[in-house]
């Protein structure tokens, strides 16, 4: 027997998937969630919960027919696979098991760029990173538009928000923070990169690509400094590394705030941070 149909699978309900999951549940869609071993948390969200693991194909057979799709699935380093394992077969593993959907978003990184002169990025410039991460990012890329081109890709910055933020417990510790303090972060905090998932449901072009990130580009002194200051932390301290050939890019939002319908609440990182810090 098939397994029931939802309005909306995800793959990969983690930090970003859960928010995505809690406003579609919000509207009232059945949505069901890939789970290696949180069902339990899923259902009490009001979600199906699909117990299986991409790297494994054998447990994907429950996977059930849905219009929507978002895969959004991370790294586990506790899972002792490879980026490769993960990223790669296992987006290859769903695409051989998944009845095709309507709307497939993938959440890719902009790890998929390598420029190193500090310089604006966007959906057209070249992808050659830098990292292993980032070539395997771009394999997996590669290989969903082979399966499934009317794919959307979103390019996601890093993602921030309430219990993620970057390098809280060093800075907590007066821990010097290794690299240098002059290069660019790129930045997206969860509650925007949710909202632009919904967009893209509801509005991206068939196969099109977007980056997904803030308005504001923030050095890593200045984006540390304000950090350790809402922490009430030591002052944020540099060891000053080199990084000889590091990626440094700025990454513009421009064609997702175009054509997406979508802006985001929190633009730069100051309004950004402040949220996440608060307590609630």
């Amino acid at each position: 027997m098939a397994p029931p149909a939802a309005d909306a699978l995800i793959v990969g309900c983690g930090y970003l998937g859960r928010r995505v999951a809690a406003r579609w549940v919000a509207a009232g869609r059945r949505v069901s969630a890939l789970t290696r071993g949180n069902a339990d948390a899923l259902r009490a969200l009001g979600i199906r919960p699909v117990v299986g693991d991409v790297t494994d194909p054998a447990s994907l057979r429950g996977l059930p027919a849905a219009g929507t799709v978002l895969y959004a699935v991370g790294m586990d380093r506790g899972q002792n696979k490879t980026r490769r394992e993960v990223y790669v077969d296992g987006l290859g593993h769903v695409l051989d098991t998944l009845p095709r959907p309507e709307r497939f978003v993938y959440v890719s990184s902009t790890g998929v760029y390598g420029q190193t002169d500090g310089g604006w990025v966007d959906e057209a410039s070249p992808t050659e990173p830098v990292e292993e991460a980032g070539r395997v990012v771009l394999a997996a890329e590669r290989l969903l538009r082979a399966r499934l081109p009317e794919a959307v890709v979103l390019r996601f910055a890093g993602i921030y928000g309430p219990g993620r933020l970057l390098r809280k417990q060093p800075l907590l510790n007066g821990e010097p923070l290794a690299g240098d303090a002059d290069k660019w972060l790129n930045l997206i905090h969860a509650d925007d990169g949710a909202a632009a998932v919904l967009a893209a449901e509801a509005n991206a072009r068939p196969g099109a690509t977007y980056t997904i990130a803030d308005d504001q580009p923030v050095t890593r002194r200045a984006f540390y400094t304000r950090l350790a200051e809402l922490l009430n932390a030591p002052p944020a301290a540099f060891d000053h590394r080199p990084e000889p050939g590091a990626a440094d890019r700025r990454v513009s939002n421009r064609t997702a705030k175009a054509e997406l319908g979508w802006s985001p609440a929190y633009p730069t990182y100051p309004e950004g941070l402040r949220q996440a810090a608060t307590p609630s």
